[in-house]
């Protein structure tokens, strides 16, 4: 089975990528800019470094456990126990499965735009109809899913290497880089500035979890599924910092506000030929069906995961072996991606999976401290500990903190809402109430 179904390092990294450039790249540019001027850069740059940081420590769990399915949520599962992995799980499968509502939204609305469609009218029908499609893709299988997640990515990053190749164009031609368009603005210097960016565009980097939950399928084993990742991951920062530069060659920093579409704006601003209008439009379009088609392949899975350690119902764990896909946890991905479509904030939906994703990453660090300490180790060690982790940790409940208070209070409803259901589904299920000692030992009387 594993010939059969056998993945490439250079597929795996390519599903990965799909995972992380999507929407991210093509509308929060322009607000980090907005944010931080040509400090942006150096937002990309520090968000780029956690998500390596990051990337090494999930490169060390997947050689320790190439087999689990459940990205973070296996790793929780192994190193704390059910309760933390219950709540891992479910919060990581909600990121994924409200990702796949967010990134369909902002697909119906460069659709309905690209084709002179009311965006209030069609959006949410054809954010359905592409939910649908993608998750029919997955129920092929994940061979299928993949080649198809490679020739979207291999599409998006040619559409944006050449808008850089544009800018360097322009450049040439207009009398080389114009200085002045590389400037700061009024409460864009300093470290604070940097940062507020860095929490606008730190899930434009979110994503290379994909690539572990189906590791064990790539061809090399363990060492080439660490090697996805990390590839991803830089291969990512190369074409954000490129895109940042190329956004600032051709308009000045303080002419970028909070917009959905800042390349189309960028190019507007020096008069480019329409047709790269029509192509970065079309860019938009492939990067978020991308995205969107490596959510469900995750989200699916770890729904799959949870459910064969028996933390959700049995009839989740419907699994075509044949084809190694998870068939109700797709279906079930799909469905929770449609119905978030109708909630009618667009927040909530981006806050239940900006917390999700900062959750998962922060409990991945303290997996790792724990494996380490127990001397369970696999083919790979992320380096400089416990440094790196320290580091990580420290940076990712910065994020947490830096995110807007309506994210924080949703995720600690949603931590507080699973603790009561866990705990319910324990009594239920045991008649002993479990009580131990966390500190020494009763006194003697």
């Amino acid at each position: 089975m594993a010939g059969k179904l056998g993945i490439s390092t250079g597929i795996a990294t390519a599903v990965g990528l799909g995972a992380i450039i999507g929407a991210g790249i093509f509308a929060l540019s322009g607000t980090a800019i907005a944010t931080a001027g040509a400090n942006a850069l150096f937002a990309f740059l520090l968000v780029g470094i956690v998500a390596i940081l990051v990337a090494l420590e999930v490169g060390e769990l997947v050689s320790i456990f190439p087999n689990a399915k459940g990205a973070a949520y296996s790793y929780v599962y192994n190193a704390f126990g059910s309760e933390l992995g219950f709540i891992t799980g479910v919060i990581s499968f909600f990121s994924y499965s409200t990702a796949i509502s967010v990134i369909s939204l902002s697909f119906g609305a460069y659709f309905s735009s690209a084709f002179g469609m009311s965006s209030a009218i069609y959006s949410i029908p054809i954010a359905i109809v592409l939910i649908c499609s993608l998750a029919i893709v997955n129920l092929f299988g994940i061979k299928k899913a993949t080649a198809s997640d490679t020739v979207l990515v291999v599409i998006k990053s040619c559409v944006l290497l050449i808008f850089v190749g544009f800018a360097v164009f322009f450049a040439f031609h207009s009398g080389g880089i114009r200085l002045s368009n590389f400037s700061i603005g009024p409460g864009q210097g300093g470290f604070a500035a940097i940062f507020t960016a860095s929490v606008v565009i730190f899930f434009a980097y979110s994503g290379f979890q994909t690539i572990s939950t189906f590791a064990s399928r790539i061809k090399g084993g363990q060492l080439s599924a660490v090697k996805a990742i990390i590839y991803a991951v830089l291969i990512s920062i190369v074409l954000y910092v490129l895109v940042i530069v190329a956004l600032l060659v051709l308009m000045p920093a303080s002419m970028y506000t909070v917009n959905a579409d800042p390349l189309s704006v960028a190019l507007k601003s020096v008069g480019a030929p329409t047709w790269l209008f029509l192509l970065i439009d079309f860019g938009a379009l492939i990067a978020t069906a991308s995205a969107a088609l490596a959510n469900t392949l995750s989200s699916s899975r770890i729904l799959y995961q949870i459910s064969e350690d028996g933390l959700l119902p049995t009839v989740l764990r419907k699994y075509n072996k044949r084809n190694d896909v998870a068939v109700n946890g797709t279906i079930l991905s799909a469905a929770v991606g449609i119905i978030m479509l109708f909630s009618g904030n667009v927040l909530i939906m981006a806050a239940i999976s900006n917390f999700g994703l900062l959750f998962a990453y922060l409990m991945i660090s303290l997996a790792v401290i724990h494996f380490r300490k127990v001397g369970k180790k696999g083919g790979f060690s992320a380096p400089f500990y416990p440094y790196l982790q320290v580091i990580a940790i420290i940076a990712l409940l910065a994020f947490m903190y830096g995110m807007p208070r309506e994210s924080l209070i949703i995720g600690v409803l949603l931590i507080l809402s699973l603790l009561v259901i866990y705990y319910s589904l324990r009594e239920v299920k045991s008649k002993k109430v479990v009580r131990i000692r966390l500190f020494g030992n009763r006194s003697l009387k």
